[in-house]
């Protein structure tokens, strides 16, 4: 049986293929088979070779896209900040990445899946948690932030991604923004003034959240 020298490089071709087509004809609409049609040659078994599911091609676009434009990376080198400014910077930096907020509209749906939420969590948890710790042990150095919870508050960064999220706590705009002022307030009474009124007009302008007006 012939074998893939050059497994990899089949994975980027998967994730590309599927990736466009994502955004072409968005995630539930979207087959393996139609990825394989347009994959040129590849079968479905070279497919379930790499990935289990199409929920599991997902999650590996999701990484990648991380890895490739990491916003935690790009405000680490910016000595002219702070360290409140960088974690200013980094969400917004994640939020102005148009292919990343296009995946995450389009991933939305699956959260609703219990498995698909839980790995999602978990996964945020182990990546994004050790990167806010970092940046906010870094602005309680430079005294641009104030807390005793620097550890609890890395983590419940992460989980305040969730409750903005309108499939996982349903709301229209006027609830959501509700809750970002709520979250803004909480946060800056725990010693981490994050409000801007930049991050709050990017974030209310997002797809998934600009949708609930109509």
């Amino acid at each position: 049986m012939a074998r893939n020298k050059y497994p990899e490089v089949t994975v980027e071709k998967i994730l590309d293929v599927s990736q466009r087509l994502f955004f072409e004809k968005g995630y539930d609409n979207t087959t393996i088979q139609d990825i394989v049609d347009e994959l040129g040659g590849l079968t479905k078994g070279a497919i379930y070779h790499h990935f289990k599911s199409k929920e599991e091609i997902m999650d590996a676009l999701g990484d990648r896209m991380f890895v490739n434009n990491n916003p935690f990376e790009k405000v680490k080198k910016r000595t002219d900040l702070n360290g409140l400014q960088k974690m200013q910077w980094a969400i917004l930096m994640n939020q102005s990445d148009e292919a990343q907020v296009e995946l995450t509209k389009q991933a939305i749906p699956l959260l609703k899946n219990p498995r698909i939420l839980a790995g999602m969590i978990d996964s945020n948890r182990r990546v994004l948690a050790p990167r806010w710790l970092e940046l906010i042990e870094e602005g309680k150095k430079d005294g641009s932030i104030h807390t005793e919870y620097a550890r609890e508050l890395s983590e419940l960064m992460v989980l305040l991604d969730l409750w903005m999220l309108p499939s996982v706590f349903p709301g229209g705009m006027e609830e959501i923004h509700a809750r970002f002022m709520c979250m803004m307030e909480m946060l800056e009474k725990m010693g981490l003034p994050l409000y801007n009124k930049e991050l709050e007009e990017k974030l209310m302008s997002l797809p998934y959240f600009s949708e609930e007006k109509k």
